[in-house]
């Protein structure tokens, strides 16, 4: 992901000069794709190959993946030859990258539900947050350094480099990983349709629902943007740039353990997502200040902060949403608030691309394109935590048990 999002997204909108809104389209196939997990996992879950229900799928997931990534510089820059043939050679390898992350991704995780116990599971995601965002940080750092001096054969090497490595960790996690021809409990799944379902029955959901997507897409709306946006308002090189997104990745893990050890203790979860929002909200607006007035100095400051926030608003989100569910329909639930993460990180980037396109074609200035960008984010930030003030987690479980018991009066009728 980080040579995609923090590299490559600016070398195509700064130095190939393409639209935002179609490097946007690429970079969310992913997240476009995301409906399909659910019907993997359900394969999964009834096809295992060579006694193993898990790994095969991992492996297959992480080839394509890593295979598909390795190949999109080369896909770019053909698009800078050959337009229309470069955009299909992008759509191809875009679109194995986003299968493998989606194969990969609801496999892996159902992995990590077969081998904990429930009350391991919130450790186990606590560990796998910390290294996402760790390896996120030396990624970004290594990559950027290797492109202090900037050539199309050095880009071409880094994403060959960094698909090498992910094979090569891939690999040695999975050896020994998941025991042959386990027994595991199969769980229930439910359609993206069925989930959804669920939300619109209970008001209280559904208002939640509509929140998660305001909050991160605000939130998650600048990661095509902002490495271009540097290029752009500031002149900043590509090792530059690079360096943001581990800036980024190192307070938001700076924000995490802090919520985790301090925080926690002292604010409850609704509290702790406004902190987190507000803090966010902040260091969009700052960014947005910083390109206005051309005043680098708060450009990265203003990244810390929004990183710092977002690592606060991911934990503390991330438990009011476990909140919002039921023991009866916890598949239900999750599945919602699933479709919510990834429709709102795919309709962000596309929002956010469109805006800057059409923004700085008014008023014929890319920079100010990107500075409405991070002043509108910060604009639906506020409002989704105007909205977070209405959530009530009590009113949600009081509605479930009344729908329940409606349900059983009407059964014994």
């Amino acid at each position: 992901m980080v040579p995609i999002t923090g590299i490559l997204n600016r070398i195509m909108i700064h130095e190939l000069g393409l639209l935002p809104t179609l490097v946007a389209a690429l970079i969310v196939i992913p997240y476009l794709l995301s409906p399909a997990q659910v019907w993997i996992g359900q394969y999964s879950d009834h096809h295992p190959l060579f006694g193993y229900r898990r790994t095969p799928y991992i492996a297959a997931g992480i080839l394509l993946c890593a295979g598909g990534a390795a190949l999109t510089p080369w896909a770019a820059l053909l698009m800078d030859s050959n337009f229309w043939f470069g955009l299909l050679a992008a759509v191809l390898v875009f679109l194995a990258w986003g299968v493998g992350f989606n194969i990969a991704v609801v496999s892996y995780l159902s992995l990590a539900s077969d081998l904990s116990a429930e009350h391991q599971r919130s450790s186990t995601i606590a560990v796998m947050w910390f290294m996402m965002i760790t390896s996120v940080i030396i990624t970004a750092i290594l990559t950027g350094r290797a492109l202090d001096e900037y050539s199309h054969d050095k880009l071409i090497r880094v994403f060959m480099i960094c698909a090498g490595v992910s094979l090569l960790l891939g690999t040695l996690g999975l050896v020994g990983l998941e025991p042959r021809n386990a027994t595991v409990t199969i769980g229930e799944r439910h359609s993206a349709k069925e989930a959804i379902g669920a939300v619109i029955a209970n008001p209280h959901a559904r208002f939640f629902f509509v929140y998660l997507m305001l909050m991160l897409a605000s939130i998650l709306g600048q990661d095509v943007l902002l490495e271009p946006f540097g290029a752009a308002a500031f002149g900043m090189s590509v090792r530059e740039t690079t360096q943001l997104t581990a800036i980024w990745g190192g307070s938001t893990l700076v924000a995490l353990l802090l919520q985790g050890m301090v925080l926690s203790r002292f604010m409850s979860k609704k509290s702790g997502a406004m902190l987190g929002g507000a803090i966010a909200a902040l260091g969009l607006f700052l960014i947005g200040v910083s390109g206005l007035f051309h005043y680098q100095p708060l450009f990265v400051p203003a990244i810390a902060l929004l990183g710092f926030g977002t690592g606060i608003a991911t934990t503390t989100n991330l438990a009011l949403m476990l909140d919002m569910t039921t023991p009866e329909k916890v598949g239900l639930f999750i599945g919602a608030w699933g479709v919510a993460d990834s429709a709102a990180r795919g309709m962000g980037n596309l929002l956010a691309g469109g805006v800057r396109d059409i923004v700085a074609r008014l008023i014929d200035s890319a920079t100010g394109g990107y500075v409405m960008v991070f002043f509108l984010e910060s604009l639906i930030l506020c409002i989704a935590l105007v909205m977070l003030r209405r959530i009530d987690v009590s009113a949600f479980r009081n509605d479930q048990v009344s729908m329940t018991q409606l349900i059983a009066v009407i059964g014994d009728a």
